[in-house]
């Protein structure tokens, strides 16, 4: 039974939502600073190509320009762009095959020389001048491609012909085909997806200032300052202590885009700030972020599903072939995240993945919104459905017969499950109407509605490999006002309001007495950021235990203030008050000031250890498909999502209806082009085609309640789930209206109609 509380679990007005609406809110983009100079880069043309000379002479004399960047004046320490660099525990190594200028150049767009300008426009006129001469060398684009003999090797690896960063091997038993022979059904299919963006609305940024003292000063779009900070004092190999890294505050999404550096904005702006004594701007244009930020994993996975013909599941293979583009980046944590979601959402006694990630002259791929868990678990759940069509089930049936149960081992979680997956089925399915399927549709209508489902977990924190964990600060002021720290940004998702509610409550006060600094290595602990779904469950976590501690200190200070013993004394609406005595009482803010005369504070600082406990969710899609026309329109979703405890269920439900709209988009229209030459073909939104707000259908984001023995309050992690089962449950949908079965992504009519018309 949940409890009651004051200030969580309360749908609590956004506390950011005052300077945005005003439109007062700072981002990178806005920042200006004294003497600020701006940077604008020179990419390659070409998809793979070493850089014999540049010529910066004429560049050099164009009025306004102060500095040329390249490879010939700037740091040469290798590092990666991913924040894994510097969370990667002592499991695994991160690859570090990336510069700040490259002199093979490895994908139409990498970077090749950077200008400061008294001006943008003088930078980008500069950037003309600047002569390049390239020794053009093969490129190749597609993973399949990549293990071939005559392929290029785009970088040495000690794991196979371009394998970017390790083979992933996850073999939950002991021999996978004496689980197929034991089956009597067998499902195998191979599914192709695409690289695909982030979109969010503001690009990468980062104003850097490079002081005369060696200090170097960053304000960035990052999604991780104090990860951002490290990389930055190894590339210019300075000690992080010289090196400040912080948001303006508010970044403008982010999507797993910038968890590290905001692509190279940063030590870009840094490298110029430091040839130049001044402070450097570095924005990416719309274009630049989608040709040179990282994408989502595309390429090609395989599933083999086993069952009885009662149903029950014996055996599951996941093998995935990745497209990692030019550079390692997340290559194989993705592959590792996709195998611990998929082997951990059915109980199966049978189950083998592998997973490798393979350099291509495509921009790299790193972490977008579900980190290779929507690829994989589109895969797992077509296969089910595929299954349930063959033994005759019902694909709600079949999964609730097949799903994880409370107490069931899973490979990611080191406490007993606690999920109600079923619940969420179940819920889902009342809401969309899913007793509908399959009578709703005649013969030769020629639009028809289908029904689909996908399921799915994920983690509250980063995978078990790394150095997850989160400090906090907390300290109360003289007048019993509360002042919390810690080092993840808000970047739309809530944070500099969800946060507070847990230390409000924590310490038995108001929302509008909690002061929130974040996101700046200078005034906050180490934290490695907002992803992984982590933020509230992590840094909730870490905010809890150093509110704790206060709250304790202060107890303990009231003692023989009130003369009665600590474990009688409670504090409620700041009041420190005795629990059989409610009436002898004081104020917190009395309290406060009666230490601060005596030179006693109240501060402590909290800690959450790398612990993960899973949400579960479940999706249920309504769509119609023109079979003339090849035409899908999604009309209502059904979003049921065990997070465990919800902190702020506004927040909550926003966050699940932006990733299911993601999602729909996955499924049914974006997608990353090249032609023949590598060159980006949809480097715009106007050509990427993401989904806008007139393709959003009816979105029905259900909440269901799940008692959790870590996270604050039973908090679970909520950012990511909402696009993770969205591509499985659109595409079942779409299968079950046209009966085809789509082993492609994006679906869209021209696919859908080619389709229809073969099935014919």
């Amino acid at each position: 039974m949940m409890k009651d509380y004051n200030c969580v679990g309360k749908p609590e007005g956004r506390l950011d939502g005052i300077p945005k609406v005003l439109g007062r809110a700072v981002f990178t983009t806005d920042v200006s600073l004294p003497g600020m100079l701006y940077g604008k880069i020179l990419r390659s043309p070409h998809p793979h190509a070493k850089v014999i000379s540049i010529d910066t002479a004429e560049a050099l004399k164009y009025p306004g320009v102060k500095a040329v960047a390249t490879s010939r004046n700037t740091s040469q320490v290798p590092f990666t762009t991913a924040g894994a660099m510097v969370f990667t525990g002592p499991q695994g190594r991160p690859t570090l095959d990336q510069h700040i200028f490259e002199d093979e150049v490895r994908y139409v767009g990498d970077e090749v020389a950077a200008i400061a300008a008294e001006t943008e426009e003088a930078a980008e006129e500069a950037l003309k001048l600047i002569k390049v001469q390239y020794e053009v060398l093969p490129a190749i684009y597609d993973p399949l491609d990549s293990v071939k003999p005559d392929a290029p090797d785009l970088h040495w690896s000690p794991f196979g012909k371009n394998v970017a960063g390790a083979v992933i091997e996850m073999k939950l038993c002991r021999d996978i085909e004496e689980g197929f022979s034991q089956c009597d059904e067998i499902i195998e299919e191979t599914f192709k997806l695409p690289q695909i963006k982030q979109v969010q609305l503001e690009t990468q940024s980062a104003v850097a200032d490079f002081e005369a003292d060696g200090q170097i000063r960053v304000v960035s779009t990052t999604q991780t300052p104090h990860c951002a900070q490290i990389q930055l004092a190894r590339i210019f190999e300075t000690p992080v202590s010289k090196v400040q890294v912080k948001n303006p505050p508010f970044i403008g999404g982010g999507f797993g885009v910038r968890i590290g550096l905001s692509a190279k904005a940063e030590p870009i702006a840094a490298a110029l700030s430091k040839l130049t004594g001044r402070p450097v701007k570095v924005t990416y244009s719309r274009r630049e972020d989608f040709i040179a930020s990282d994408t989502r994993h595309g390429g090609y996975i395989t599933v083999k599903l086993g069952a009885r013909k009662d149903g029950h599941f014996i055996a599951l293979s996941v093998i995935s072939r990745l497209n990692g583009g030019a550079y390692c980046s997340f290559g194989t944590e993705t592959c590792a995240v996709m195998g611990a979601m998929t082997m951990s959402v059915y109980s199966i006694p049978f189950r083998n993945y592998c997973g490798t990630c393979y350099y291509t002259d495509r921009t790299p791929a790193g972490a977008m919104r579900g980190f290779g868990n929507p690829q994989g678990m589109y895969v797992v759940d077509s296969a089910v459905d595929m299954m349930a069509e063959k033994l005759g089930i019902d694909p709600l049936q079949l999964r609730i017969l097949n799903s994880v149960k409370p107490n069931d081992p899973t490979w990611i979680n080191p406490y007993p499950c606690t999920t109600a997956l079923i619940a969420c089925m179940e819920k889902g399915a009342a809401e969309i109407g899913w007793k509908n399927r399959g009578k709703v549709n005649k013969p030769d209508d020629k639009k028809r509605i289908g029904y689909g489902m996908g399921i799915g977990t994920h983690g509250s924190n980063s995978f078990p490999a790394s150095v997850d964990y989160s400090y906090a600060y907390a300290a109360l002021q003289q007048d019993g006002s509360l002042q919390i720290a810690t080092g993840v940004p808000d970047m739309g998702n809530g944070t500099s309001t969800t946060l507070p509610q847990v230390a409000a409550e924590t310490m038995g006060i108001s929302l509008n007495q909690v002061g929130f600094l974040f996101g700046d290595t200078e005034s906050t602990p180490f934290n490695i950021g907002s992803h992984a779904s982590r933020t509230m469950f992590s840094a909730g976590s870490a905010i809890l235990d150093a509110v704790k501690k206060v709250r304790k200190q202060v107890i303990e200070y009231a003692v023989p203030l009130l003369e009665s013993p600590a474990e009688n004394l409670d504090i409620q609406n700041s009041k420190v008050f005795l629990k059989d005595n409610p009436d002898k009482f004081m104020m917190l803010p009395e309290i406060a000031w009666h230490a601060h005369i005596r030179d006693i504070q109240f501060l402590a600082t909290g800690k959450s250890e790398p612990a993960n406990l899973p949400p579960w969710h479940a999706h249920f899609a309504k769509v119609e498909v023109d079979m003339e026309t090849g035409m899908v329109k999604v009309l209502k979703m059904v979003a049921a999502h065990d997070c465990g405890f919800a902190v702020n269920p506004k927040i909550v439900e926003g966050q699940i209806e932006g990733g299911v709209l993601m999602g729909i988009g996955n499924a049914l229209t974006e997608e990353l082009l090249v032609d023949e030459n590598g060159v980006p073909q949809n480097d715009s939104i106007h050509k990427y085609m993401v989904a806008m707000a007139s393709d959003t259908p009816e979105i029905i984001p259900i909440l269901v309640n799940c008692d959790s023995p870590v996270g604050p309050f039973g908090a679970k992690g909520v950012g990511e789930c909402g696009c993770i089962p969205t591509l499985a449950a659109v595409a079942n949908a779409v299968c079950d209206a046209t009966g085809v079965r789509f082993t492609e992504l994006p679906m869209t009519p021209e696919r859908v109609l080619e389709r229809i018309r073969k099935a014919e």
